[in-house]
């Protein structure tokens, strides 16, 4: 069997140690007579799966003693609401960043429990810069700041966090988690779909201070409310135990890569390749500033839009699939998460060669 490089931004590579030990362990999870997906979650096996993933994950993130880790469904869509119903208290107002399209939908979401006020938005140049952060009017009342560090759709990634003067910090991580470090100790919150750096689709985690807990709005739904979460060891209802089961596995793979320090270096080496390409390319062209490019999604355009189809064509005959931009922006995207080998990159960079030369 051949493996095609998929480029896709969501449900994305996955590594394929992973996929290879998920499919040893199909019928038969470590002698146990019985496939992970067939386990009761409150059963020995399953909490030793769970505890373990939590742990490496810990180990990863260095993720301090005062911090929940909550194993959740939803997709971070459903975080949208969670997050204001959690964290608004009496203040009832909460500060948001626009930098994209997953940004204007955590807005919009918000907007349904709280006044929001955008302290600063790039929406004007087409989303292709960070608004610098001495333009940001922040409330220093806010219940907290949310932000998305990484936009998957405009390509954007923030290289920095933002100052808050103790107003909690709020990050959509869903689509740079564990592609860096970060400190995790300068949010108040991390959250993220699981389906690009973490695992499969059918996993949203939670990362939550536990001082943060506990304040649920009375009207909280009881599954959006963290502290019952937390408290449940992410039990207390059936969890994703199979996606978690992918998620721990995809976090003993990152530690024998060395953790996220060597995932730097290979993401933004990969990265630096396709960008470099493109830059120095008169037939493609990426709009993003280049302080915030991101390095987990490529945008890029053809000189000739009428040649986009064929581009896609002829990519999907080679096994360079999942290259075609987000339908609000067009153009062409290539994801490349953790899992996406550098010679995808190469790959890649070779056929967009061979194309412009056919076609310039």
């Amino acid at each position: 069997m051949a493996r095609v490089h998929n480029f896709c931004a969501g449900p994305a590579a996955l590594p394929l140690e992973v996929l290879e030990q998920a499919q040893q362990e199909m019928l038969d999870w470590q002698g146990a007579g019985l496939s992970v997906m067939e386990m009761s979650h409150r059963s020995p096996e399953i909490v030793k799966i769970f505890e373990e993933a939590e742990q490496d994950l810990r180990d990863l993130m260095a993720i301090p003693d005062d911090y929940a880790v909550l194993f959740l469904q939803g997709g971070a869509s459903t975080q949208f609401s969670a997050i204001p119903l959690n964290l608004l208290g009496d203040k009832g107002a909460a500060d948001y960043v626009n930098t994209g399209q997953w940004s204007k939908k955590a807005i919009k979401e918000a907007k349904r429990y709280a006044d929001v006020n955008v302290v600063a938005s790039s929406e004007d140049d087409n989303f292709a810069s960070i608004p610098a952060f001495d333009s940001w009017n922040l409330n220093a009342d806010a219940a907290y700041l949310h932000y998305t560090p990484n936009e998957t759709i405009g390509g954007v990634e923030f290289f920095w966090e933002p100052e808050t003067q103790g107003v909690p910090l709020v990050a959509d991580m869903s689509s740079t988690i564990l592609s860096r470090p970060v400190d995790v100790s300068k949010f108040g919150v991390i959250y993220a779909g699981a389906q690009k750096n973490i695992g499969p689709a059918g996993l949203t985690l939670v990362i939550v201070r536990k001082d943060l807990l506990g304040n649920a709005a009375d009207a909280t739904p009881t599954m959006l409310d963290w502290k019952t979460i937390a408290d449940n060891d992410s039990m207390y209802n059936t969890p994703p135990t199979y996606a978690v089961y992918l998620a721990g596995l995809v976090f003993k793979w990152l530690k024998k890569q060395g953790g996220l320090d060597a995932m730097e270096q290979i993401n933004r080496r990969k990265a630096e390749k396709l960008y470099g390409y493109i830059d120095a390319s008169d037939f493609y062209a990426n709009p993003v500033e280049i302080a915030s490019r991101s390095l987990m999604n490529v945008p890029f355009t053809l000189a000739n839009a009428d040649l986009d189809k064929a581009f896609l064509k002829g990519a999907d005959e080679i096994g360079l699939l999942n290259l075609k931009g987000h339908r609000s922006v067009g153009g062409m995207r290539a994801s490349i998460y953790n899992a996406v080998p550098e010679q995808a990159i190469d790959d890649l960079i070779a056929y967009m060669q061979k194309f412009a030369a056919e076609n310039a």
